[in-house]
């Protein structure tokens, strides 16, 4: 069982950066494939970035270039570092884990463990 919990959300303006951090429990954190995903408000949940267990990193062409997935395994977090913030940022971002998982597939939804979300707003 691995428990998820995100922090550093909160209101910023555009153009403004976050760090959003991902805390998991468990000794086996290395091997999770670590990914971010977000949601806004009548939309489906959507793909932003992730990162293999072997480190590999897969972003969103929306946020290529703006954000970086991070992960230190040492204190079992993963980070998703946001610069050059947009409105169309705002959702809840929502970190995930799923085991031994690596490639494109850290694309898809389907991942073993959610946390509960940070809300991220950006004004304009």
């Amino acid at each position: 069982q691995v428990q998820l919990v995100e922090s550093g959300g909160g209101l910023v303006q555009t153009g403004d950066f976050l760090r959003l951090s991902c805390a998991a429990s468990g000794r086996t954190f290395n091997s999770y494939g670590m990914g971010w995903f977000r949601q806004a408000p009548g939309k489906e949940r959507e793909f932003v970035s992730a990162i293999s267990w072997t480190g590999t990193t897969y972003y969103a062409d929306s946020v290529k270039g703006r954000f970086t997935v991070s992960r230190d395994n040492a204190k079992n977090t993963v980070y998703l570092q946001m610069n050059s913030l947009k409105p169309e940022d705002t959702a809840v971002y929502y970190c995930a884990a799923a085991y031994r998982r690596t490639g494109s597939s850290l694309r898809n939804p389907n991942y073993d463990y959610w946390g509960q979300g940070t809300q991220v707003t950006v004004s304009s």
